[in-house]
C-alpha cells in the first residue's frame, strides 16, 4: 500500500489525522460491538452444551444446516479471512454484508453442538464485513479501503482477545510473510485499542491466564525454550497442513458441500459417545487455564489437534486461533517436565508460539504474550515465536497470505503476489522449468 500522505508538513499530518482518527474510531466501535456480541453468544452456546450433553448428537444436523446456508447464500463469502486478505491485496468489490450474520450463525451452531473451532475468524470476518460497507458511505478510494480493511482485521482480533497491541500488529503482519504494512499502523492501532475498550464497555470479558514466576534468562533456560520452540513450529506446520489436506480431500470425495460437515459431525458425535472427550470440544478455555497450573495428560494437545482438524477440515465455521492456543498450552505443559522448565512458563510460550508458527505472525504473537502474561516473559516469547515461525516453514492457516519475502526460499525468488496456497504449484512449475532448461543444454 502506498502512503495516504501525499505531501509532507504539519498540514498534511493534520489532514491525515482528521481523516483517519474518526474512521479508525468508527472501525473500533463496530468491531468491539460485534466481538462483544460474539463472546456473549459463545458463552451461552458453551454453557448450554455443557448443561445438555445430548446436544452433541445434533452436531451433524447443525453442520448440514450451516453448510446448506453457505451453499445457497454464502458462496461469495465462504473463504472467510482469506477473502479479506485477498481484498486488501487485490481490491475488487466490497465484501458482502451477509458475511457477518452467516459467520456468526455458523460459529454459534458449531459451538452449541460441540465442534472444536475457535472465534478469531468470526470476529475478524464480522468486523471486516461491517466496516467495508463504509466504502460506500464515505466514498473511499481503493487505497483508503485497503487501509480500512486492515484496521478492521486488527480491531476484530484485538477486541476478541483483549490484546490491542497484538491486534494492531496482527492486521499488518498477517497479510504477507516477511513484509509489514506500516503505512496503516496508526489506523490499526487506534481501531484495535478502541475495539478492545468498546468490547469491555458492552460487558464482555476476556480470559486471564497466570504463568507464575518467570525465571531470569540463563543459558539452559534459553536453550530449553529454543528446543521447545522447534517442537511448537513443527506442530504448527502439522496443524496447518492437516487442516488443508483434509479440506481438500473432503472437497474431492464429497461433491455436495453440506454433506461434509454432516459427516464430520457424525464422526465427532460418535467419538464423544465412545470416549470422554468433552474437554476438547468448543473453545476448551478451562483446559487452557489448567495447563498453566498443573500437569495434564501428555496427549491432550494431540487430541485437540485431531478434533480441530476434523471440525475445520469438514467445513464447520469458526476460527483456528483459540484451538491453537489450546494445542500450544497443553503441548508446553507436556514438554515442561522433560525440559525442566516451569509448567506455567512453557504453557504460556506454547500458547503464543504455536499460533505464531501457524499464522506466520511472530511479532503479533510476541506482543500478545507480553499483554497476556506480563513483560517478564518478553525475551522468552520473542525467542519461542521467532523459532516456531521459522520451523513451521511455508505452511500457514491463511492460504491467501502473500509470500512477501520467503523465510528461506532457495533459488529463484517467489513472485511478490504469490499466495501461500499457490507456493507448492509454483515450486513444481519452477522445478519443471529448470529440468527442461537442463535437458536443452545437454
Amino acid at each position: 500500500m502506498r502512503s495516504t500522505m501525499k505531501d509532507s508538513g504539519p498540514w498534511a499530518l493534520l489532514r491525515y489525522l482528521a481523516k483517519w482518527l474518526p474512521l479508525a474510531l468508527v472501525t473500533g466501535v463496530l468491531a468491539g460491538s460485534t466481538s462483544a456480541l460474539l463472546l456473549v453468544a459463545l458463552d451461552w452456546a458453551g454453557a448450554t452444551r455443557e448443561a445438555h450433553r445430548w446436544l452433541i448428537w445434533l452436531l451433524p444436523l447443525g453442520g448440514f444446516a450451516s453448510g446448506l446456508c453457505y451453499l445457497r447464500f454464502g458462496r461469495a463469502v465462504e473463504t472467510g479471512n482469506n477473502l479479506l486478505i485477498d481484498e486488501v491485496h487485490d481490491p475488487k468489490k466490497v465484501v458482502p454484508l451477509r458475511m457477518a450474520p452467516m459467520i456468526l450463525g455458523g460459529t454459534v451452531v458449531a459451538h452449541l453442538f460441540g465442534a472444536s473451532v475457535g472465534r478469531e475468524g468470526t470476529a475478524v470476518q464480522m468486523a471486516g464485513a461491517l466496516i467495508d460497507q463504509l466504502t460506500h458511505v464515505f466514498r473511499l478510494s481503493q487505497e483508503d479501503r485497503r487501509t480500512l480493511l486492515v484496521a478492521g482485521i486488527s480491531a476484530g482480533f484485538g477486541s476478541v482477545f483483549g490484546t490491542p497491541l497484538a491486534g494492531a500488529v496482527f492486521g499488518l503482519e498477517v497479510l504477507a510473510i516477511g513484509r509489514l504494512r506500516t503505512d496503516a499502523l496508526f489506523a490499526c492501532l487506534v481501531a484495535s485499542v478502541a475495539g478492545e475498550r468498546v468490547c469491555l464497555l458492552w460487558g464482555a470479558h476476556h480470559t486471564h491466564y497466570v504463568t507464575g514466576p518467570v525465571p531470569a534468562p540463563a543459558l539452559w533456560t534459553l536453550l530449553a525454550v529454543g528446543l521447545a520452540a522447534v517442537v511448537f513450529g513443527l506442530v504448527a506446520r502439522l496443524f496447518a497442513g492437516a487442516t488443508h489436506a483434509l479440506g481438500a480431500w473432503m472437497r474431492c470425495k464429497v461433491a455436495y458441500a453440506p454433506l461434509r460437515p454432516l459427516l464430520g459431525g457424525v464422526l465427532i458425535a460418535v467419538l464423544a459417545a465412545a470416549f470422554p472427550i468433552d474437554r476438547f470440544l468448543g473453545l476448551g478455555i478451562p483446559s487452557i487455564q489448567a495447563a498453566f497450573m498443573q500437569p495434564l495428560a501428555p496427549w491432550d494437545w494431540a487430541a485437540k489437534l485431531a478434533l480441530t482438524v476434523a471440525s475445520l477440515g469438514s467445513g464447520f465455521k469458526g476460527g483456528e486461533v483459540t484451538p491453537l492456543f489450546y494445542i500450544g498450552a497443553t503441548l508446553g505443559n507436556a514438554l515442561a517436565p522433560l525440559l525442566q522448565l516451569p509448567v506455567g512458563l512453557l504453557a504460556g510460550l506454547g500458547f503464543v508460539a504455536v499460533f505464531a508458527g501457524a499464522a506466520n505472525t511472530p511479532l503479533a504473537s510476541t506482543l500478545m504474550a507480553i499483554e497476556l502474561f506480563g513483560g517478564e516473559i518478553a525475551v522468552y516469547a520473542a525467542l519461542a515465536c521467532t523459532l516456531s515461525y521459522l520451523c513451521s516453514g511455508h505452511a500457514g492457516i491463511y492460504r491467501s497470505q502473500r509470500i512477501g519475502r520467503g523465510k528461506f526460499l532457495h533459488g529463484r525468488p517467489a513472485p511478490a503476489h504469490l499466495r501461500l496456497g499457490e507456493l507448492d504449484a509454483w515450486r513444481r512449475e519452477a522445478a519443471g522449468g529448470a529440468a527442461r532448461n537442463t535437458e536443452e543444454r545437454h
